[in-house]
């Protein structure tokens, strides 16, 4: 290993008492990209809070280029040049890319006005470096959203940060997106900055990073080159076994003999749904694959009542239905787990059974009083059916990872018992265990006789539970392929990628 940036020697924290990193070593080397994993829980999130000042250490040492640093803040964190970029932006789409790369740091004429054209020429001349194709000048609004993460990487980097961390950054990212990632990344690197890469996508890890820690437990695991180890290795390091064959699909019998439940025919919505009609049968799990912004999840927004239909029939059970919002949705057997579950399906400050027993609570209710005995009945017996991972049903649903998040999200839908339920990028942010427990679920719902759409961008689990798989491309459907067509996921990139 080169020259080493960063060690993080013996770090413990726990709150409340409960241990959550123990005497925990980490060292990433100058110029590296080191892949921190592990799954939900484990205690990555907890480890760079600390390096970025969110949290302070109970006790260890933090050493940067040779020499100890406190960090007891984020502004020690910066001055240490350490900067990381989450999953959420942090832009302001109606500034220029200059402006959000240098928003509270400006520099200044001699007059103290704001010096647009050295702002303007050093954030080109940042953006030339990196080879990235946009223009200081662009508003952050006009430019795709992979240069929005690569914004936020060049926001870093102009405020001298040596460290960079990257959490699940591909997260909302196209396919091609993530290639000009990527080849940020290798810029990054030839620069000698450090890149630590958090995610959950085991194909990224093995393609972009060198070495990989990984975490369970609040302890280490291993500490490794990438080279030296297979992803089925990588697997059992995190959830500490063999995982089962979640990933594998086998073939399921669905009746297409009989009429379809639900039947969509030339929707249209909003300017990213033209004409799209698709049929959906009891027990079926049906998986719709394509691009970033294809129109997969502006469809069944449209479908759940967020986003007007503005032409097209939706049938179920050959009753032509009428949905003008959620409600009327849910009063119809639908149900929708949402892209951005921290936007979109939870009350981060309310608590796991008051986010779980939202949609039911007229089933838990008598006239007057919500039945406390029924609600914690229900809460308790999908905690256990789903395995979600919290000290007890009060806890705040902020403070539990995010692959638990995600289950209560799950939960609270499937305690409404739906007869069709669509999930939008159900594993989005979710460890690999986390991961294969959804999957099972969805299977298990499906051999119940409901019926379930599954929006991905990881075609690997599309493949793993989809019977069959529909292709969009520009807001309407170019293709539907049984699964048994598909062979590999080259089959699925080829169709996503000629339409």
């Amino acid at each position: 290993m080169s020259q080493i940036a960063l060690q993080m020697k013996g770090i413990n924290k726990a709150f409340s008492g409960v241990k959550v990193l123990k005497k925990v070593n980490f060292e990433v080397g100058k110029g590296e990209t080191h892949a921190l994993m592990g799954g939900n829980g484990a205690g990555k999130s907890t480890l760079m809070k600390i390096l970025t000042g969110v949290y302070t250490l109970d006790s260890g040492e933090i050493i940067i280029d040779g020499k100890s640093v406190e960090i007891n803040n984020p502004n020690d964190s910066n001055q240490a040049g350490v900067a990381m970029i989450f999953q959420e932006f942090s832009l302001i789409p109606k500034l220029t890319v200059a402006q959000n790369i240098y928003l509270n740091r400006e520099p200044r004429t001699n007059l103290g006005f704001i010096d647009d054209s050295k702002m303007n020429a050093e954030t080109q001349r940042l953006l030339d470096e990196l080879d990235l194709h946009i223009k200081a000048t662009d508003l952050v609004e006009d430019i795709s959203v992979g240069y929005w993460q690569m914004t936020e990487i060049v926001k870093a980097i102009s405020n001298n940060a040596k460290i960079v961390i990257m959490d699940e950054p591909t997260s909302t990212l196209s396919l091609k997106e993530t290639e000009k990632l990527f080849d940020m990344i290798d810029n990054l690197r030839k620069k000698g900055i450090t890149i630590i890469y958090i995610s959950h996508r085991m194909d990224e890890i093995f393609k972009v990073c060198d070495r990989i820690t990984i975490l369970r437990d609040g302890e280490n695991v291993i500490t490794e080159r990438l080279s030296e180890l297979t992803m089925d290795d990588v697997v059992q390091h995190i959830i500490g076994g063999k995982l089962k064959r979640t990933f594998v699909w086998e073939p399921r019998e669905v009746d297409y003999t009989k009429p379809p439940l639900l039947e969509v025919r030339n929707l249209q919505s909003g300017d990213k749904v033209k004409n799209v009609s698709f049929d959906l049968y009891r027990g079926e799990i049906l998986g719709f694959a394509g691009l970033m912004g294809s129109g997969r999840s502006e469809t069944v927004r449209a479908l759940f009542g967020i986003d007007k239909i503005r032409q097209g029939t939706v049938c179920i059970d050959g009753k032509e239905i009428v949905v003008n919002n959620p409600m009327d949705a849910m009063k119809l057997g639908l149900a929708l787990v949402p892209e951005d579950r921290r936007e979109q399906g939870l009350i981060l400050e309310h608590s796991v059974k008051e986010n779980m027993i939202l949609p039911i609570l007229k089933k838990v209710s008598n006239k007057f009083f919500v039945q406390e005995r029924k609600v914690s009945e229900v809460v308790k017996d999908y905690i256990q059916r789903l395995n979600i991972k919290t000290d007890n049903e009060d806890k705040i649903i902020s403070l539990l990872s995010g692959g638990n998040q995600q289950k209560v999200v799950l939960s609270k839908w499937l305690a409404n018992s739906p007869d069709i339920l669509i999930l939008d990028e159900p594993t989005s942010g979710v460890d690999i265990g986390a991961k294969s427990e959804i999957l099972k679920v969805i299977r298990e719902l499906a051999d119940q006789g409901k019926s379930v759409i599954v929006i991905s961008s990881e075609i690997t689990e599309l493949l793993a539970v989809s019977d069959r798989l529909i292709i969009y491309h520009q807001g309407t459907i170019a293709n539907s392929i049984p699964r048994e067509n598909l062979k590999a996921e080259e089959d699925v990139e080829i169709a996503i990628q000629n339409v």
